[in-house]
């Protein structure tokens, strides 16, 4: 019976089982594939067992890989929560490489918590910009170690995923509507979502990486009049989305934290005021100097620019909402208990 298996040698085989991919594994390890093929072999003697199926084409898992992989994953689980509770945090822990970091686009509340943080970090400390867009696809890209923090609305993840995750609620983001500008609505300062009645929105609808955003739109979009624009592929990249958008004469639910397009206005939503919720999420047990420059980053930008205000009239999606009203209540309990 093997005794006493690294955890190196668990990491190099999920990078593996993951990528189905030597060199794209290595990549993500940030070792040289030499490397981790040395340490893939030395984990098949230790176990007695091969793990992968090699050829020329392609890598698989053979029945004893499938059978290894959910325990690797808890082993690592639980050292990373190991590594949390006694000294992960210590300053520099983590430092010796990259912190991905899933920004959603280049104009984004991810984007300015990031400049930020690039200020708070020490000159060795590395933040990478990724922009994949979409909570949802993101969250997969977390749990498999191909991005480390992201951002964006928890509430539509799936349960079982947000339980591998960690996340903190940085800001309520003000909805808005992205018009063309010969709109009959676009020459009003804000539109009321009552004026938006028999109108079509894009909000992503057949994008599977982006499930969370689609999920407020309909929520937003129920009982208001308001329909949903049929399912899309998904969109890669500003300037295709923008081409896209252009060509279809798409009206486009979007945040008050959005790109500039050629030929549209942004116009903020009323009537209610809805507001988007967007949390800083990374992956459970995760420790490394650049995470903490983020989350300082992000309580300080939400302080100065009044990020978690939610004034009357406004309105939030399910659970969100729930969620709100239970931490009010509960605020006003420990107020009235001083």
């Amino acid at each position: 019976m093997p005794k006493d298996i690294e955890p190196r040698l668990l990491r190099a085989f999920t990078a593996v089982a993951d990528e189905l991919h030597f060199t794209r594994a290595a990549a993500r390890l940030y070792v040289a594939q030499q490397a981790l093929s040395r340490d893939i072999r030395r984990l098949e003697r230790e176990l007695g067992a091969e793990l992968f199926v090699r050829t020329t084409r392609q890598v698989t898992l053979t029945a004893e890989g499938q059978r290894l992989l959910p325990y690797a994953r808890r082993v690592l689980e639980a050292q990373e929560e190991l590594t949390a509770a006694f000294g992960g945090g210590r300053a520099g822990a983590g430092a010796g490489r990259p912190l991905v970091v899933d920004v959603s686009a280049p104009v984004s509340t991810g984007s300015a918590v990031l400049a930020e943080a690039r200020g708070r970090v020490a000159p060795d400390v590395e933040l990478v910009a990724h922009f994949h867009s979409g909570l949802t696809g993101a969250a997969a890209e977390l749990l498999a170690g191909r991005l480390d923090v992201s951002f964006g609305r928890v509430g539509g993840l799936d349960p079982a995923v947000l339980a591998r995750l960690e996340h903190q609620l940085i800001r309520y983001e003000r909805m808005a509507v992205v018009l063309r500008e010969d709109h009959p609505l676009a020459e009003l300062p804000e539109v009321p979502l009552e004026a938006l009645a028999g109108e079509t929105l894009y909000a992503a609808a057949g994008n599977a990486a982006t499930v969370e955003w689609t999920d407020l739109a309909a929520q937003l979009f129920a009982g208001r009049g308001i329909v949903m624009a049929e399912p899309f592929p998904q969109i890669e990249g500003v300037e295709e989305f923008t081409r896209v958008v252009a060509k279809r004469r798409w009206s486009v639910l979007a945040s008050s934290v959005f790109i500039a397009m050629p030929g549209a206005v942004l116009r903020p939503l009323t009537d209610p005021v809805p507001l988007s919720p967007v949390s800083l999420v990374w992956r459970r047990g995760l420790r490394h100097p650049g995470l903490d420059a983020l989350r300082e980053a992000a309580e300080a930008l939400g302080a100065a620019g009044g990020w978690l205000a939610t004034p009357p009239g406004t309105w939030l999606p399910s659970p969100e909402a729930e969620e709100a009203g239970e931490a009010g209540e509960a605020g006003k309990a420990a107020r009235a208990a001083r």
